[in-house]
């Protein structure tokens, strides 16, 4: 065993001074919210520290024995009147009776002879609305006594105050900043407080049963109000949380905790959809033809609109289902286009928030597509101006090879454990089968370096990916599965899923069969795509001999560019490649951030020194025609992007 006694003794230390000041949860809560990484020390990891505290609790007896209660209770007799018993002292005033309570005490003993048969509970219901049909002017007597009693406690309670200043010392409260509130909690104080001033008697009771069911019924408009003083109140609690951690570095608060959205995930779509998030289009061809169908078919009960939709999709053509899935096409890269425009309005930690989000998405849907199928998708709805897209890597096609037989034969395991599985078999493979797909890696590259511009999308579009036999037999039974469980998506895939593994292999035949089809089709599709290209048209971009690359914008791109073109991350889709990217960002040190800042801005400044020297070696024909290629560059940036509503103010700002 590698732990001696004082390892173990300073592993309990390290325990120890990593706790809550406030600790007074049971020990299985605190312990497992304790940050093992924190409690690290010398050689030994988080990991090993909690197997060792594990092992070392195990031995330790976790119940009070009556001696050391009878302990507890001897220091609670000496001082019983501190913290939350404050009120429990003898010289404590005594709050005065609302006013229903008054006009109850005053009530009860009539009414209870009046019907002796009632228990206390019914002479309660009666006597509460017997109060609320009270006329004001009666009210007002029971009000104005509450009123008189109220001021003269709050005499009394400043007098005990003076009077034990060590009791009050005690309850003060602790000075940890007060949580952000939600856009509901903030209305509701604030509708709280205008209901008091109209009924000053109202009880807690009333005044939810008079609130609670109006915050559903908010406009969207004005519910925007709240999310947004929400958001602004999270963001300041953020910044004092920061420094108040610096001042005490003994709380255990992790940067999630401090940065815990308030919003619920309702409110957060209400904020994206008023900030112009584009609304996802539909999956697959089958639920945009559902969605026009459904429009239509309002009178229809919901139950009996799915199984419609079903029948008529069968009836349809295979050549109208093909328009179907081209139309889908159109929608999914529209999205992609106004997503990314998107994207570009929102500050750096947002666009992270979005792009996990759209990767969340994408992983619950079974149906959705594989990454050879989002790559082309991204390179056509990313406008002609940009450059061509790097050929895929030799991994990626072994990958794309091998993945459909380890689905059959692993059908357990999941997409993301699929992609890292297939990267150890890469590795795994000798330098002489790895040649075979290098060579067509090598005829790719070549094929995309004939043709640099025109002819993109023919030269970055992968075949789409084979289909398993399960998908197959999936997509078409999927209508009815939806219709039997009322579109619950998540029932119906379990459905199916134990449906085909119940399912006998003779009756399996017929999909393993369309499957091996597929494969086939998707392996003479890649092997046309080798084959040597047509001529390729013009580029649309001008290229200048000697003109000097253009460098990252900031630290994020530098980071970003390096992780790119490394290839550590070539087994991902771009999508995810993004994703993946944001969250290394995220957990890098400042000043490691701060590091990669410099050197996007020391890159920007030779960039900008190269640039100067290669525009003033130029002739003054190519010089007009650079500039001219600039200006019509910008002018296109700014009509794919759109106004931004921000710089359209501020432009109008200066103007006036």
């Amino acid at each position: 065993d590698r732990w001696s006694q004082e390892d173990m003794l300073t592993l309990l230390e390290c325990m120890k001074n990593n706790l809550p000041s406030n600790d007074s949860s049971k020990f299985k809560t605190t312990e497992s919210h304790m940050d093992w990484e924190k409690v690290a020390f010398k050689d030994f990891s988080g990991d090993m520290c909690k197997l060792k505290w594990v092992e070392i609790s195990n031995e330790v007896r976790k119940f009070r024995t009556l001696t050391e209660l009878i302990l507890d209770a001897q220091e609670h007799v000496k001082n019983p009147y501190k913290g939350k018993k404050l009120k429990k002292h003898p010289d404590f005033p005594k709050k005065p009776l609302t006013p229903y309570f008054r006009f109850f005490m005053e009530k009860r003993a009539k009414y209870a002879k009046l019907h002796p048969e009632m228990s206390n509970l019914d002479l309660t219901k009666i006597l509460s609305k017997k109060y609320k049909e009270l006329p004001e002017k009666k009210k007002m007597k029971y009000i104005q006594d509450f009123q008189r009693e109220k001021q003269e406690f709050e005499r009394n309670l400043a007098r005990f105050r003076e009077d034990h200043p060590d009791l009050i010392q005690n309850a003060k409260k602790s000075d940890i900043p007060e949580k952000p509130k939600t856009p509901q909690q903030l209305w509701y104080t604030h509708e709280k407080k205008v209901y008091l001033k109209v009924r000053p008697d109202a009880t807690t009771k009333e005044v939810k049963d008079s609130l609670g069911k109006q915050w559903s019924q908010l406009s969207d408009k004005k519910r925007l109000k709240w999310i947004h003083k929400a958001l602004e109140q999270r963001k300041e609690y953020e910044e004092i949380m920061r420094d108040y951690i610096q001042k005490h570095p003994e709380l255990n608060i992790s940067e999630e905790g401090i940065t815990k959205s308030t919003l619920t995930k309702a409110e957060r779509q209400l904020k994206d959809k008023f900030d112009g998030r584009p609304t996802k289009p539909p999956p697959n061809s089958y639920s945009l033809y559902c969605a026009e169908l459904m429009a239509n078919m309002k009178d229809v009960p919901s139950t009996e609109r799915m199984v419609l939709c079903s029948q008529q999709w069968k009836l349809l053509s295979q050549k109208e289902k093909d328009a179907y899935h081209k139309k889908c096409d159109q929608k999914k890269k529209d999205y992609e286009v106004e997503l990314l425009r998107f994207l570009e309005s929102l500050p750096e930690e947002e666009q992270q928030r979005v792009l996990g989000e759209e990767k969340m998405l994408s992983i619950n849907k079974k149906q959705a597509t594989s990454p050879a199928s989002k790559k082309p998708s991204q390179e056509g709805g990313k406008g002609g101006s940009e450059k061509p897209k790097r050929p895929v890597s030799a991994m990626f096609i072994f990958s794309e090879e091998k993945r459909r037989q380890l689905q059959e034969e692993r059908p357990e395991l999941s997409e993301s454990e699929l992609t890292r599985l297939l990267a150890r078999m890469w590795n795994d493979l000798s330098e002489k089968k790895k040649a075979k797909y290098k060579a067509r890696e090598a005829a790719l590259k070549a094929q995309s370096e004939r043709k640099p511009g025109g002819d993109r999308e023919e030269r970055g579009k992968l075949p789409e990916s084979p289909k398993r036999a399960e998908e197959i037999w999936q997509q078409s039974v999927i209508g009815d599965y939806l219709a039997r469980f009322k579109n619950d998506r998540v029932k119906a895939l379990k459905a199916m899923e134990m449906t085909w593994n119940n399912m006998e292999k003779k009756e399996k035949l017929m999909w393993i069969k369309k499957a091996a089809e597929d494969q086939k089709r998707y392996e003479r599709e890649l092997s046309e795509m080798r084959a040597p290209p047509a001529a390729a048209n013009s580029s649309k971009k001008m290229k200048f001999q000697g003109e000097p690359k253009k460098p990252p914008m900031n630290g994020y791109q530098k980071f970003s560019q390096e992780l790119l073109s490394n290839g550590e991350l070539n087994h991902l889709p771009l999508k995810e490649r993004m994703v993946e990217i944001g969250s290394r960002w995220q957990r890098i040190s400042q000043s490691q951030k701060e590091h990669y800042k410099k050197l996007a801005e020391e890159q920007q400044k030779q960039y900008k020194v190269h640039l100067d020297l290669w525009v003033k070696s130029l002739s003054p024909q190519d010089r007009a025609a650079y500039k001219e290629y600039i200006s019509n560059k910008r002018k296109s940036m700014t009509k794919l992007r759109g106004p931004n509503p921000k710089s359209s103010r501020t432009a109008l700002q200066s103007k006036s």
